[in-house]
C-alpha cells in the first residue's frame, strides 16, 4: 500500500477538494495525507525553498506535488513554466499540474511546450455540466461547483495512481460472457457471440497487450471448447496466440492465477483478473488480496464506459519500450528455455546450454524509458525500489553514473533487463539502485553486475532498503558478503573484480531479510467500486451515503420554505433528517459548507443573503427561513410598492383606518 503525501497549491480556494480526495484515497486503500499550500501563493509556493513543496517532513512515503491555476491568475506561461522547472529540479517530488477554466489563452498548450518535467491533469473523462459557481466566488474566492471539485479530484487522484500503483503485468480474462455472450460448453463454439460489448472489451485488451502486458486465460471450461471457439471466431479481435498461458479447466480461478504467475515467474501483485460473475472475482479476492480482481458490469451495454473507468488499466508513467512490444515473444523463448531446463541433466549443463551474453551500456538517452520501467517493476532482485520516471532518471545522471545490462543467449534477446545506478567519489562507488528483471536472475548476471562495479572503484558500497518483496536481493549480497567484504553491504572492489558465479550452489534461503522500511499492505484497491463512479455526481452520491448518519429532528417544518431548507440542509450536511430548531454547525457546518449554503440559496431560491446572515453560529433552518422572508419583503418589486402606496396615499384618515381594522380581523 502506497503512502503518499499530497501538497495541493492553487490559485484559487481548493479546500473543497479536501473530502472527495481522502474519499478516494480511503478507496484505494492508500495510507495518505492532503495539505494545501497558502491560498493564492502558487509562485511563491514553487520557488519558496523552505516552503510545502519543499519540506515534507521526515517519513518513507511518495511525495506528489499538485498546481492549480486559471489562466489570468498567475501571469506568463514562460514565467510560471520557469518557477514549474525550479520546482521540479530543487524540490524532488513529483509534480502534477492542472489548468482549470477559463483557459482562454491557451496557457495549458504553452506550459506543456516549455516545461516538460511532470504531468497534468485531464479533466475529460469527468465532463460537468456548471463548472462556475460566481455566486461562491463572490462570496469565498470558491470559483467552482462542488460537482466540478470532485471532477477535479477523481482527475487528480488517478493521475495519482497511474504514477505510483503498482504496475500491471498480467491480464488474465475469463472466457463465457467476458470474452464472448454465451456459454462454449453448452451453445457450442458457433453457438456464442462476440457482441458489441464484448468486440469492444476484446478490442480494448488487444490494445493492453500492445502496450507491453501480458494476456492470459483462468476459465472454467473444457480446454477444447474454449480451443474450438477461437477457431469458429476467426474476425475476434483477440487470437488464441495472443494469450501467453492458459488455465481452462474446473479448478478455483485462484488455483488457475496461481499456476500462471508460477508459470511466468511473476508476482501475484502484477495481476489483474476479470470476470462477468462478481462471485468469481470475490473467490480470487479472499484467497489472493493482491491481485486487483474486476468484475464486470451486469449490463453488458455497460462494460466499454465501465472500461474506460477502471484506473488499474491507465497508461503506466512511463514510455512503452521495445521490450514491452515483444512481450509475448519474449514468454514463448522463455518457455523454451524451460523445456531446455528440464532435459538438462543439471544446473551447470542447463547455464552453459543457453550460451549467455551480458553486454553492459552506458545509459543513453534511447535507454531513459526503459531505465525508468525497469525501476518501476522490478521488485525481487532491487536493493532500494526507489522508483523513478525518466526525468527523475536524467537528473541523478546530471551528478552520478549508470549502466544498463543487455542479456541474450541462444533462444532469444531479453533486452535490457538490469540497470545500476551509482555516484563515485575518491575511489568508492556509492550504488543508489541495483536491480536485475526476475527474468534474468539466477544465472550469473547479477554477478556479472558487481564485478563489473569492482573493476572500477577501490570500494562499493551497496544501499540496501528492505521491503515485502526484495528478499531476494537481500539473499544475494548476503551470499557475496559471505567472501567479499566486512560489512553490509560493503565491498572490497578487487573481491567483487574476482567474484564468479557457480552455478550449483543456492543462495543462503536460512537468512533472515531485514525488516520492512514501513509496512506494506499487499491488497489490491476495489477497482469495480471505483469505476463505477463514472461521473462527478457519483463520487459526491458516494461521499453523502459514506457520511450519512442518523439524527433525530428537532422541530418539524411548518412551512414549505422551511421544508424546502431541511432538505437542502440534509443533503449539504449529510444527516438523515434535519429539525427546524438544529444548528447548522453543529450538524457538522463549517465556513466552505457555509458559502455552498449561500451559493444554493441563489441557485434554488434567488436569495442572495449576505455570507454573514449565514454564517453565524447559531444559525437554524427557522431563523434562516425568518432571514429570508424578511429579505423578500425588503426586495419586493418597485412597482408593486408604488401602486400600494399610491392606493394608500388616496385614502382618506377613515377609509384607511377602516383598512387596517379590516387587515387586523383578518
Amino acid at each position: 500500500m502506497p503512502a503518499v503525501r499530497l501538497v495541493i497549491s492553487a490559485s484559487f480556494t481548493a479546500e473543497l477538494l479536501r473530502e472527495p480526495l481522502e474519499y478516494l484515497f480511503q478507496l484505494l486503500g492508500w495510507d495518505a495525507s492532503v495539505v494545501f499550500a497558502p491560498f493564492a501563493q502558487v509562485h511563491q509556493t514553487l520557488l519558496d525553498p523552505h516552503g510545502p513543496f519543499a519540506v515534507h517532513g521526515s517519513g518513507d512515503f511518495a511525495r506528489v506535488n499538485v498546481m492549480l491555476v486559471r489562466a489570468g491568475d498567475c501571469g506568463e506561461a514562460e514565467e510560471l513554466a520557469a518557477a514549474l522547472r525550479s520546482s521540479f529540479e530543487n524540490h524532488g517530488a513529483r509534480l502534477i499540474v492542472g489548468v482549470t477554466p477559463p483557459n482562454g489563452n491557451n496557457l495549458e498548450a504553452e506550459l506543456r511546450t516549455r516545461w516538460t518535467g511532470g504531468s497534468y491533469v485531464d479533466t475529460a473523462l469527468y465532463p460537468v455540466e456548471e463548472i462556475y459557481d460566481p455566486h461562491a466566488e463572490a462570496l469565498g474566492a470558491i470559483p467552482y461547483t462542488a460537482e466540478y471539485f470532485a471532477a477535479l479530484a477523481l482527475s487528480i487522484l488517478r493521475e495519482v495512481h497511474r504514477l505510483h500503483a503498482t504496475p500491471v503485468k498480467v491480464i488474465a480474462l475469463d472466457c463465457d460472457d467476458t470474452l464472448w455472450s454465451g456459454v462454449c460448453g453448452e451453445d457450442g463454439p458457433l453457438g456464442v457471440v462476440v457482441d458489441p460489448p464484448r468486440r469492444r472489451l476484446q478490442e480494448f485488451m488487444a490494445q493492453q497487450r500492445a502496450r507491453g502486458r501480458v494476456l492470459a486465460l483462468a476459465s472454467k471450461n473444457n480446454e477444447t471448447d474454449v480451443v474450438e471457439t477461437f477457431r469458429a471466431h476467426p474476425d475476434m479481435p483477440l487470437r488464441l496466440a495472443d494469450f501467453v498461458a492458459r488455465r481452462v479447466n474446473w479448478e478455483p480461478k485462484s488455483v488457475g492465477l496461481d499456476a500462471i504467475a508460477s508459470e511466468l515467474r511473476l508476482g501475484l501483485d502484477s495481476f489483474v483478473f476479470v470476470d462477468d460473475n462478481p462471485m468469481e472475482a470475490a473467490e480470487v479476492r479472499a484467497e489472493w488480496p493482491e491481485v486487483a480482481a474486476i468484475a464486470l458490469p451486469p449490463i453488458a451495454d455497460e462494460i466499454p464506459e465501465f472500461l474506460r473507468h477502471v484506473w488499474v488499466f491507465d497508461d503506466a508513467a512511463i514510455a512503452v519500450t521495445g521490450e514491452d512490444q515483444r512481450r509475448t515473444e519474449a514468454y514463448a523463448e522463455q518457455a523454451q528455455r524451460a523445456d531446455w531446463e528440464r532435459q538438462a541433466r543439471n544446473l551447470d549443463e542447463f547455464i552453459a546450454g543457453l550460451k549467455l551474453e551480458i553486454a553492459f551500456r552506458e545509459i543513453r538517452q534511447e535507454h531513459l524509458a526503459r531505465a525508468a520501467q525497469l525501476t518501476q517493476r522490478t521488485n525481487q532482485m532491487n536493493t532500494t525500489t526507489r522508483r523513478r520516471n525518466e526525468a527523475e532518471v536524467a537528473a541523478f545522471l546530471r551528478e552520478g553514473s549508470g549502466f544498463v545490462v543487455e542479456v541474450r543467449d541462444r533462444f532469444g534477446d531479453y533486452g535490457i533487463v538490469g540497470l545500476v545506478l551509482f555516484t563515485e567519489e575518491r575511489g568508492e562507488t556509492e550504488v543508489d539502485t541495483f536491480l536485475l528483471s526476475c527474468r534474468a536472475l539466477g544465472r550469473g548476471v547479477e554477478h556479472a553486475m558487481l564485478r563489473r562495479l569492482g573493476e572500477r572503484a577501490d570500494t562499493v558500497h551497496v544501499q540496501f532498503a528492505g521491503t515485502a518483496r526484495n528478499a531476494p536481493a537481500y539473499r544475494f549480497l548476503k551470499s557475496v558478503r559471505k567472501s567479499a567484504g566486512d560489512e553490509p553491504f560493503r565491498f572490497r572492489g578487487v573481491d567483487l573484480a574476482g567474484l564468479r558465479y557457480e552455478a550449483g550452489k543456492s543462495l543462503p534461503h536460512d537468512v533472515e531479510p531485514v525488516p520492512p522500511t514501513a509496512p506494506q499492505s499487499r491488497r489490491a484497491p476495489d477497482y469495480t467500486a471505483i469505476a463505477q463512479l463514472r461521473a462527478p455526481a457519483d463520487l459526491l452520491a458516494a461521499i453523502r451515503r459514506g457520511k450519512m448518519t442518523p439524527h433525530t429532528a428537532h422541530g418539524q417544518p411548518r412551512t414549505d420554505l422551511e421544508r424546502r431548507l431541511c432538505v437542502l440542509w440534509a443533503e449539504l450536511l449529510a444527516v438523515a433528517e434535519v429539525g427546524i430548531h438544529d444548528n447548522f454547525f453543529d450538524l457538522g457546518g463549517h465556513s466552505l459548507l457555509a458559502v455552498q449554503l449561500a451559493s444554493r440559496l441563489h441557485q434554488d431560491l434567488g436569495v442572495d443573503l449576505p455570507l454573514e446572515v449565514v454564517y453565524t453560529g447559531t444559525l437554524t433552518v427557522a431563523e434562516l427561513a425568518h432571514s429570508i422572508e424578511l429579505f423578500e419583503v425588503g426586495h419586493a418589486d418597485d412597482p408593486e410598492y408604488a401602486a400600494l402606496l399610491a392606493e394608500i396615499e388616496n385614502l382618506t384618515e377613515e377609509e384607511a383606518q377602516r383598512m387596517l381594522e379590516n387587515e387586523l380581523r383578518g
